[in-house]
Formats: C-alpha cells, structure tokens, sequence
C-alpha cells in the first residue's frame, strides 16, 4: 500500500507530537477519554510507534507494544479527521505487520469496538479461543484519578 503524497510514517520517538497524542485520546477517542498525560508519555516511550505525518504534522498514530520476539498488542491507531479517507489507516497497519521487528511473532494481539473491517483485511479474527483469554480491566480508571 502506497501512502498519498504529502505523507509518511515513521518510528523515530523524537518525532512524536505528545500534545496532538494527548488531546486524541484523552478528547476524541472511545477507548481512553480522560487519560492523563504522563500516562501518555509513558506509554509512548515504552512502545514502538508508527507516527503518521502530513508535512511534518502528526495527524496519526499507531503504537505497538512488542517484546518483538513473540507478541505484539496493536493500540491507540487514530487518522485525524482531516485525514481520513484516503486508505492511511491501513498504510499504518501495513507498516506494522512489515516492519522487521515484527517479523516471526506467535501472536498479534488488538482491541476494538469499531474497525473489525480494517483489520481483518490484515488477518484479525475474532479469538480463537477466548475462554483462555484472561484480563483485569479497569474501564473507568482515568475518571477516579
């Protein structure tokens, strides 16, 4: 998949713009509203982020967190408004499942609620056996702090 001219993708943490981050998760997202700050930056620096940028701006993200030998969880995939529609979501995705230290893991592992139709093209599917699958979720975590 080609990106549209004008954009690119990078795994350089020093380009990531934690305010644009921020505000898209803590405002806009369904998944993580109310999150603070340091918990962002935390979370950006102990993973590997896909940023997605038009003309130097961040207007996406992707953030995998990886040992890169065995497993991956995909996270925090957003396009801005702006930028929609022009198939960069899946360039993100395919910048993931290419990228060299991803390669030969046993298990990719991804949360949503609204993009089913996305990842799958990339080969997600419902879990296999989700009566092994175990978790401890505290949905409302960013509200009591």
């Amino acid at each position: 998949m080609t990106l549209p001219a004008g954009y690119e993708i990078s795994t350089d943490p020093a380009r990531l713009d934690l305010e644009v981050i921020h505000h898209y998760l803590t405002a806009e997202s369904y998944w993580s509203q109310g999150v603070p700050r340091d918990v962002v930056e935390r979370a950006m620096a102990n993973s590997l982020c896909f940023g997605l940028y038009h003309a130097d701006t961040q207007v996406g993200l992707a953030r995998v967190v990886t040992d890169k030998s065995t497993f991956a969880l995909i996270a925090d995939v957003f396009v801005l408004d702006g930028h929609r529609g022009q198939g960069l979501s899946k360039c993100l995705m395919q910048s993931i499942i290419s990228h060299p230290e991803l390669q030969g893991l046993r298990r990719h592992l991804l949360l949503t609620s609204d993009a089913h139709g996305l990842y799958s093209q990339f080969g997600f599917q419902p879990l296999g056996a989700p009566a092994r699958f175990m978790e401890i979720l505290r949905a409302d975590i960013y509200k009591a702090a």
